[in-house]
């Protein structure tokens, strides 16, 4: 895109991208997932943030990181002095993949296609917003914007440059940390919020 739209010409143009992508059917998510789920947001955020893919409850209410990872990254946000309205929140593949486990619904890691054939729309999304930088939460979200296999635990807590030259800082998806063993908890939570303060210079020039 090769001029930036007004904000109210963003957010028509964001709301057209999420219905083309709920009609999506390049993969199979798209078929068993109850909706699209893409960005909200700053569209004139000095950051933005992308995790892995949307689970149940983000499946169902249609926003992304409003389950018990979203919890936790509002308190690590609102802990180094953010709100989640001043960012650009959004997640790498936008259907939720799953397996049934009774009546429940499991998340389930995109696999490498599913990740590929969703690409084209998170670029879209990064196309309108045009975030000076972007932070990727976990392994799907660092290969989708760094065009290559990330090792997360070795290359968090720094920025790398993607494909276009745009800064990315690789951290941990805050699931990993819900995931993780209850006696490291506190000293992982505080490793993750010590990456995601290096983003703070970023944030302060917006």
């Amino acid at each position: 895109m090769s001029t930036r739209l007004s904000v109210a010409r963003t957010r028509e143009a964001l709301l057209e991208l999420k219905k083309a992508t709920d009609r999506c059917r390049e993969c199979p998510l798209g078929a068993r997932a109850t909706q699209a789920v893409c960005g909200e947001g700053q569209v004139r955020s000095a950051i933005m943030v992308v995790g892995e893919q949307p689970g149940d409850k983000e499946d169902v209410q249609g926003r992304p990181f409003v389950g018990p990872a979203g919890k936790l990254l509002d308190r690590a946000l609102d802990e180094l002095g953010w709100t989640r309205e001043e960012l650009y929140v959004t997640n790498a593949v936008k259907h939720f993949k799953y397996e049934l486990r009774g009546k429940r619904r499991m998340h389930k890691t995109p696999g490498q296609r599913e990740a590929e054939a969703c690409h084209h729309w998170l670029q879209d999304e990064i196309d309108l917003v045009r975030p000076p930088a972007l932070v990727a939460l976990g392994a799907t979200a660092a290969r989708a914007l760094l065009g290559r296999q990330v090792a997360v635990t070795k290359e968090r807590g720094r920025w790398h440059d993607d494909p276009s030259g745009r800064p990315v800082l690789v951290t941990l998806h805050p699931s990993a940390l819900l995931r993780g063993d209850p006696r490291q908890r506190d000293e992982a939570w505080q490793a993750w919020l010590k990456d995601l303060g290096v983003a703070l210079p970023r944030k302060a020039k917006d």
